[in-house]
C-alpha cells in the first residue's frame, strides 16, 4: 500500500510539466479515487427533466457508488444511496421509472418514503422498539446530504464536509448558463436518449483529451478527413450535408486551434473555444434567431449565440458542449475501463431542427458506431497498453508551460497550450489528498 494515507506520495505523482503513469495504471490509485476524489468533489448526477413527476427516479453512479436521483412529493430532488438498510439489497434495479408513493425493497418488502425515510416494516411486532431504535436501519435509506440543483443540472458531493458548490465551480458555470440561455424559454430537457460506449482505458485519458487540440488533425484524418474529401468530389451545387458541416472542423489546421484559445478556471475546470470553435460555422436554422430575439431582445440574443465554446471540462468527469447541447460523462469502472455516456438536450422553445442537429452530432461523433470516436478509442487503448512499459515512468504535459502558472487563476491562453491538462492534474492531487491531510 504505497499511496493510502500518504499525501506526500500522491503529490509526488504530479510534477509541474509531467504526471506519473501510476495515475492511469495503478489499481490502488483507482480505489483511492473512488473513496477520495469522487467524494471530495461535486459530481454530476443527472438533469431534473429526467425525473419530472413525484416518484420519478433515475439510477446512476457517483464514482463507484450506486445512487438514485428521485423527485420527492415536495417537488425537491433527492439523491439516495441505492441500498436497503436491512440486508443491503439494491432497492432500485431499473435505470429509470416511477416508484409511486414509496420505494419498496424486493427482498423483504421494507418500504421507504421518497426522501429515504423508513415507512413500514412487515411484521413490525417482531422488532423490539428499544433495540431497533439503536440500529442504523431505523433511519431508513442513507441520503446524500449535499445536493445542488443548478438550473436543472443536479450535482452532489458525497462527503458531508467540504468545498461549497459555488466555490468549487466559480466562473465555470457560465458554460451551463450559456447552454440553457440558448433555449428561447430558458430551460433544457434531456431528449434523444443516451449513447453508452465502453472504453478499455483509464477515465482520465478521456478527460485529458477534451482540451487536447493537437490531436484532431492527426487522429481524425482517416475519418473526418475522408468525409471531407468525399464531399469535395460531389458535383458542383450539391447542398452541403449537415454531417459534413460537423465532420469538417475536426481536420482544421494547428493555426485554427491555436486561435481558438483555452480558458483555464480554478479547481480543474476549463474550456477550449474562447474566440472561435468547431461549432461556429453551422448553417442557420430558420426561425431560431427570431425566437431568440423575441425572448431576449436582439442584442442579448446575439451575445448568447456568439459564445461558441468548444469543450468545457467540469472536473472531475463531465464535458459539456453548449453550442451543440451535448454532455458526456466519463464513468470510471476500473483503472483500465471507462464507460462513456453521451446525452443530448432539447432547447425548449427552439425549432426541432436544432435537436435533429444535436442528435446527429452525438450519433456521428460519440456513438459506439461513430467513425470519429473510434479514432480516439484506439489511441486511448494504445496508451493504456504503452504505459505498462518499463522504459519510461512519466507522461509529458509540458507544452507552453510557464513557471508560476499554478498561482494564476481564470486566464485565457493559446489554444494548443496544455495548461488546462496540468490544471486538471493539480486539482486531482488536491482533491485526492484533502481528506488525508485532515486525517493526518
Amino acid at each position: 500500500m504505497i499511496y493510502r494515507n500518504n499525501p506526500d506520495a500522491i503529490n509526488a505523482l504530479v510534477r509541474p510539466a509531467e504526471v506519473h503513469k501510476d495515475l492511469f495504471i495503478s489499481d490502488e490509485i483507482f480505489e483511492l479515487e473512488m473513496t477520495q476524489l469522487f467524494a471530495n468533489t461535486w459530481v454530476y448526477v443527472g438533469h431534473d427533466s429526467q425525473v419530472p413527476k413525484a416518484g420519478d427516479f433515475f439510477t446512476t453512479t457517483v464514482g463507484n457508488e450506486s445512487v438514485v436521483m428521485i423527485r420527492d412529493t415536495d417537488d425537491s430532488i433527492r439523491v439516495l444511496y441505492n441500498r436497503c438498510p436491512h440486508k443491503g439489497v439494491m432497492l432500485v434495479n431499473e435505470t429509470y421509472g416511477n416508484a409511486g408513493r414509496f420505494l419498496r425493497c424486493p427482498y423483504h418488502a421494507w418500504s421507504f418514503r421518497l426522501n429515504g425515510d423508513l415507512l413500514a416494516l412487515p411484521l413490525k411486532r417482531g422488532y423490539d422498539p428499544e433495540i431497533f431504535g439503536q440500529t442504523e436501519a431505523q433511519n431508513g435509506m442513507a441520503a446524500v446530504e449535499n445536493v445542488h440543483n443548478y438550473r436543472g443540472f443536479i450535482f452532489c458531493r458525497l462527503n458531508p464536509q467540504g468545498q461549497s458548490f459555488e466555490d468549487f465551480f466559480g466562473e465555470s458555470l457560465s458554460t451551463i448558463d450559456n447552454m440553457i440561455d440558448r433555449a428561447p424559454e430558458g430551460r433544457l430537457e434531456v431528449a434523444g436518449g443516451v449513447l453508452r460506449y465502453m472504453h478499455h482505458c483509464n477515465w482520465k485519458m478521456l478527460v485529458d483529451n477534451q482540451t487536447d487540440t493537437c490531436h484532431p488533425m492527426i487522429a481524425h484524418e482517416s475519418s473526418a478527413g475522408t468525409a471531407v474529401k468525399v464531399w469535395e468530389e460531389a458535383p458542383e451545387g450539391t447542398p452541403k450535408p449537415m454531417a459534413v458541416e460537423q465532420f469538417a472542423p475536426f481536420v482544421s489546421p494547428y493555426e485554427f486551434f491555436e486561435g481558438m484559445g483555452i480558458r483555464v478556471w480554478e479547481n480543474g475546470h476549463g474550456h477550449t473555444g474562447v474566440s472561435n470553435s468547431i461549432h461556429a460555422a453551422y448553417s442557420e436554422i430558420p426561425g431560431y434567431f427570431e425566437a431568440m430575439c423575441e425572448a431576449y431582445g436582439e442584442e442579448r440574443a446575439k451575445a448568447i449565440l456568439s459564445d461558441v465554446r468548444h469543450n468545457t471540462t467540469y472536473f472531475p468527469n463531465i464535458m459539456v458542449k453548449g453550442p451543440i447541447q451535448t454532455l458526456r460523462i466519463f464513468k470510471p469502472i476500473a483503472a483500465n475501463k471507462t464507460l462513456v455516456e453521451s446525452w443530448t438536450f432539447r432547447l425548449v422553445g427552439a425549432p426541432d431542427k436544432l435537436l435533429e442537429r444535436t442528435v446527429m452530432y452525438n450519433r456521428l461523433i460519440n456513438a459506439p458506431t461513430s467513425v470519429v470516436g473510434h479514432d480516439d478509442q484506439e489511441v486511448y487503448e494504445r496508451a493504456q497498453h504503452g504505459l505498462m512499459s518499463r522504459g519510461l515512468d512519466w507522461v509529458n504535459v509540458a507544452r507552453l508551460y510557464e513557471p508560476g502558472e499554478e498561482d494564476r487563476k481564470n486566464e485565457v491562453t493559446n489554444g494548443t497550450n496544455e495548461w488546462q491538462m496540468r490544471n486538471q492534474y493539480r486539482a486531482w492531487a488536491h482533491y485526492m489528498t484533502t481528506g488525508m491531510k485532515e486525517a493526518s
